[in-house]
């Protein structure tokens, strides 16, 4: 029980340090694509693409660059989540109405405090609708870890396939499984609240 406990604390520290920096980083090239025309696109397929690489290939080609371990494994769930969250950024700047920028503007507004006392706020409903999708998802991708000497919950499940103890798999499945709809129901429920506040 005490190793499943310090396996699960490793899981949710690998996935929150991941999730964290792709919230800082997405959110900025979010930005930057709203502010830059035809950047946009630029950036979006090269998000969709990483998207597109098979999790194990992208982590195999990011091992030769950090070497095995946890930094490893950060790295690519920070690129496997930068998608979801550029995207909903990028949209729900966009979706932004015209005459609240024009408003705004009209305030005397420099851009980057149109950015950060409207656009931002307005927009952060969606923004942390793409962090919730972000951090369920790599909790399940988080589980290959083990695959390149990464910790956390992979560990038993990948020593249980090898012994062919159902026991064990499950021992690391099963609160995987836990973790993904705990942080979706709590997420979801701060998310319903936050799109109620702004109504």
């Amino acid at each position: 029980m005490g190793n499943i406990l310090n396996y699960t604390f490793q899981h949710l520290y690998i996935v929150l340090i991941a999730c964290i920096l792709a919230a800082i980083i997405g959110v900025m090239l979010g930005v930057v694509a709203y502010w830059v025309k035809y950047v946009d696109s630029i950036i979006l397929s090269i998000a969709d693409v990483i998207q597109t690489i098979p999790s194990l290939a992208l982590l195999a080609i990011l091992m030769l660059i950090f070497g095995l371990g946890n930094t490893t494994l950060i790295a690519g769930l920070v690129l496997y989540s930068l998608l979801p969250i550029i995207r909903n950024t990028y949209t729900g700047m966009q979706a932004i109405s015209p005459y609240i920028k024009e408003a705004a503007i009209g305030m005397g507004m420099s851009r980057w405090q149109r950015l950060f006392k409207v656009e931002l706020p307005l927009a952060f409903p969606m923004i942390f609708s793409g962090i919730k999708i972000a951090i369920v998802t790599a909790i399940g991708i988080s589980v290959i870890g083990v695959l390149i000497g990464a910790g956390g919950l992979g560990y038993p499940i990948y020593r249980g396939i090898q012994s062919n103890n159902v026991e064990l798999i499950l021992s690391g499945a099963i609160p995987v499984v836990i973790l993904a709809l705990l942080f979706d129901f709590v997420m979801t429920r701060i998310e319903v609240k936050i799109y109620k506040g702004k109504k």
